[in-house]
């Protein structure tokens, strides 16, 4: 992208405020704003909340606070739309004077049964222009008697050209495009002109944005000339896809940066993410920094062709993230998890700070979401009620395994020390007198004292827990198989 016309970068995000913020709206914030600070420019937000009857100040807050999560905030005042009607209407009236634009005297009525006529005919509507032809008395004589009109874009004849920064040069006929309404008969002006004087008032650079906005361009850009505004820069970016190659919603997954947060993901591999979602680098790298991402990005990275979202990706990223992360930096959410753990029924009281920490410290590498600490983890904080199904048929068949689990709890209780060294010292030793592979303890115990087959390595696990524990679980489990009431998940 380039702009002759001004000296500093400046791009917008423009969300409405109609709902959550999602991660495509999203995406589209974060290559605005890793433009403006590759290039040393500006980016500013507005807020296009003239739909009254959509807009809510809940969703202004939202889309107010993802952005602060993420990282990506307004270098200057917040616009909002809904506050600049007046010029608006001082715009459109500008487009009368200079002949641009016309009033349009039909009635809804009227323009429905001329497109009623023409899907009978199989043909594209497109408004006829009567009201174009009227004289200036007519005019008059209809705004005398207080006729309602609305207020159209006369459209040249002529090709409309541009050239856009993912898509190479786009023409189109000036023939192809219907006369545009801009201002309603109740005197409110309609999305595109709002956005043209808006950008225009702001200063706006370089827009990027979806790609569903391609075919507004051209006439915005008539708008742009008409009003005698310099026309920006536009680079149009395609449409997040999910898996199955449909337009990314709800259906596949969460898609709103809220969702996201509650789940625990990290912000900065949500922008990590997204940055790569749809551009690159021109390197093989998946694991960016906000800094590395604004050193790298240009508009000519942005892939021309749609970009697919799948959350097990980000997923496994913010796995990385995870790993990278001390207990301090999370401390605050992880009680928060624990609390929403023992609403759903997976905890049955709060972990004690010692042990969520050393669970932190040896699952962190392990998980994808901070949640999962209470979930894949929850034998650190009480004991299993269940074991492991397949583990059952695989480890506890054996008949030896409850007389082997209750001779190992009771060396364990005899053991001063409980640490990583004398646990593995122990197992290798009880393993050669018992002239068997080390393995036909190992998963036996893992099994008893976690209910799972798999997590951490198990001499540090056990000593996570403490002697106690691991007794008290290593006596239950050969309990149960012995009585047969061992239960299943």
């Amino acid at each position: 992208m380039s702009n002759t016309k001004n000296t500093q970068v400046r791009v917008r995000f423009a969300p409405s405020p109609t709902g959550d913020l999602h991660v495509g709206g999203v995406r589209t914030a974060l290559f605005n704003w890793l433009y403006a600070r590759s290039k040393g420019g500006k980016f500013l937000l507005r807020i296009e909340d003239t739909d009254v009857k959509r807009s809510t100040k809940e969703a202004i807050q939202v889309i107010l606070d993802g952005l602060e999560w993420l990282g990506i905030q307004s270098d200057e005042e917040i616009v909002y739309q809904s506050q600049r009607i007046d010029r608006h209407q001082d715009a459109v009236k500008k487009l009368l004077a200079n002949n641009s634009a016309y009033r349009c005297f039909c009635s809804p009525e009227e323009i429905r049964t001329e497109r009623e006529a023409c899907e009978k005919a199989k043909v594209a509507y497109a408004y006829d222009r009567k009201c174009d032809r009227l004289s200036e008395e007519e005019i008059q004589s209809r705004l005398d008697s207080d006729q309602p009109f609305t207020v159209r874009l006369r459209i040249p004849e002529e090709v409309i050209t541009y050239n856009d920064g993912v898509h190479g040069d786009i023409s189109v006929a000036g023939k192809e495009i219907d006369d545009f309404i801009l201002l309603r008969s109740n005197g409110t002006p309609v999305y595109m002109i709002a956005v043209v004087v808006d950008d225009a008032d702001m200063g706006v650079t370089h827009i990027i944005r979806g790609d569903d906005h391609v075919s507004n361009t051209p006439k915005q850009v008539l708008l742009y000339r008409a009003l005698g505004y310099d026309v920006p820069d536009f680079s149009h970016v395609p449409l997040i896809l999910g898996t199955d190659k449909k337009r990314l919603s709800k259906r596949h997954g969460a898609t709103s940066i809220t969702a996201y947060q509650d789940m625990g993901l990290s912000s900065e591999a949500i922008i990590n993410y997204l940055g790569l979602l749809g551009w690159s680098p021109g390197d093989e790298r998946e694991k960016m920094s906000p800094q590395e991402l604004i050193d790298a990005f240009n508009t000519s990275g942005i892939n021309s062709k749609s970009a697919v979202f799948d959350e097990k990706k980000l997923l496994w990223l913010n796995g990385y993230y995870i790993s990278e992360t001390d207990y301090s930096d999370v401390a605050d959410q992880l009680k928060v998890f624990a609390e929403q753990a023992i609403e759903k029924g997976i905890l049955k009281s709060i972990p004690s700070e010692e042990l969520t920490v050393k669970a932190w410290n040896l699952l962190k590498n392990r998980i994808h979401i901070l949640s999962d600490l209470f979930v894949w983890g929850r034998y650190f904080f009480q004991n299993p009620e269940e074991y492991d199904k397949k583990g059952v048929k695989k480890h506890f068949k054996a008949e030896e395994v409850p007389e082997r689990l209750n001779s190992i709890s009771d060396d364990f209780a005899a053991l001063d020390v409980f640490d990583f060294d004398t646990i593995e010292n122990y197992l290798r030793e009880k393993a050669e007198s018992l002239d068997v592979n080390a393995a036909k303890l190992i998963h036996p115990i893992r099994l008893s004292v976690s209910g799972t087959t798999g997590g951490p390595g198990l001499f540090e696990m056990l000593e996570a827990l403490g002697r106690d524990v691991v007794v008290s679980r290593l006596r239950t489990a050969a309990k149960a198989i012995q009585d047969e009431t061992i239960k299943t998940t």
